[in-house]
C-alpha cells in the first residue's frame, strides 16, 4: 500500500521543482520520488568504505617494479626526473 507524505517547501525549492518537473515532463511527486531514490542509495553507498569502492581495482595492474609499494616515492621522482623512462 502507498503512503502519502506532506512537506513543505521553500518557495525556491519548489520553484525549482516545478521547472524540473516541466523539463523532465513529469509531475512534481515523481521527480521527489525520483532524488528521494537517488538520495538514499547515495547514503546508503556513503555508509561503506571507501575500498569496498574500488576492491575491484586492487591488484589489477602490474608495473613490473617489484618494491614499488615500499620505495614509491623514489619511483616516481626518478619518473619525473626523466632518468626512469618506459
Amino acid at each position: 500500500m502507498a503512503e502519502q507524505l506532506t512537506v513543505r517547501l521553500p518557495l525556491e525549492l519548489s520553484r525549482a521543482l516545478a521547472g524540473e518537473a516541466d523539463r523532465r515532463g513529469l509531475k512534481r511527486s515523481d521527480v521527489v520520488r525520483l532524488a528521494l531514490r537517488a538520495y538514499l542509495e547515495s547514503a546508503t553507498a556513503a555508509d561503506e568504505r571507501p575500498i569496498e569502492r574500488v576492491r575491484h581495482l586492487v591488484g589489477a595492474v602490474r608495473s613490473g617494479i617489484p618494491d614499488l609499494g615500499s620505495r614509491h616515492r623514489e619511483h616516481l621522482l626518478r619518473r619525473l626526473r626523466g632518468r626512469d623512462r618506459k
